[in-house]
């Protein structure tokens, strides 16, 4: 199986083109033949925790249907990030396309204090089930927190993706604490980090995968968009900076 971790810069609140950036890198990704492919945190809006109420909407939009559409061609499983209506409040989201199967949804079950006035906590963890695999997906600030990994661990879950947004001090501290825990307990561990401005900080991608002995097998760098194509057969990971895509 393959896993494409995507790194992207997000125009803050345009949907529209977003949404197209991110069909221009699913069309590169597709040259390796992923079977799931993970964006970051709010990656369709930004990460801008203040436009949330006027951009949150449903995962069953017709704004993503080019996703489903995209998922049903090409065999292929793809998680995204926006807010999402829930029915006390917006939840930082993770709409999921898998072919030929009805729109999932995961919403984000710790939120940071500064997080609260403008989400509400999920209260269920999404699995996706690929090739014999259980993968267990987090955001951003919960992927940092041991409880998040140590429930899905005891879930039985083979693999655990990240789709964060995260600064540079951010970053030190992911790269202190996946490699740990995912030796620990003996998880891969795959981030996709977003780059530029959101919010009040800069993103600094450095997405990464850490195999299940801690190990770095490969990262992106600060400034460009791109991706990472982790093989669990392999044990590899392919990189590929992506430079003029979705401007």
């Amino acid at each position: 199986m393959k896993i494409c971790m995507a790194q992207t810069a997000a125009i803050k609140g345009n949907i529209r083109k977003n949404i197209q950036n991110h069909m221009d890198i699913i069309e590169r990704a597709l040259t390796s033949n992923p079977d799931l492919i993970v964006f970051p945190e709010l990656s369709i809006t930004g990460y801008e925790p203040g436009l949330a109420k006027a951009l949150a909407t449903d995962v069953e939009n017709g704004i993503f249907d080019p996703f489903q559409d995209m998922a049903d061609k090409n065999a292929l499983t793809i998680a995204i990030g926006m807010p999402i209506n829930g029915s006390n409040g917006i939840h930082i989201g993770m709409p999921i396309f898998q072919p030929n199967k009805k729109r999932r949804g995961y919403a984000k079950q710790m939120l940071h204090s500064d997080e609260l006035p403008f989400f509400v906590p999920g209260n269920t963890q999404t699995y996706l089930y690929l090739n014999g695999k259980k993968i267990a997906v987090g955001i951003c600030y919960e992927t940092l927190q041991r409880q998040h990994f140590m429930n899905a661990a005891q879930d039985g879950a083979d693999i655990y993706i990240a789709s964060v947004a995260k600064s540079k001090s951010g970053i030190v501290n992911a790269y202190a604490h996946f490699p740990h825990i995912a030796s620990e307990f003996n998880i891969p561990v795959l981030m996709a980090n977003c780059i530029g401005f959101c919010d009040n900080f800069m993103s600094v991608g450095q997405s990464a995968v850490w195999d299940k002995n801690g190990k770095l097998l490969g990262r992106l760098e600060n400034e460009n968009q791109g991706i990472l194509v982790y093989d669990t057969d392999l044990g590899t990971v392919q990189t590929n900076n992506i430079t003029g895509v979705g401007t």
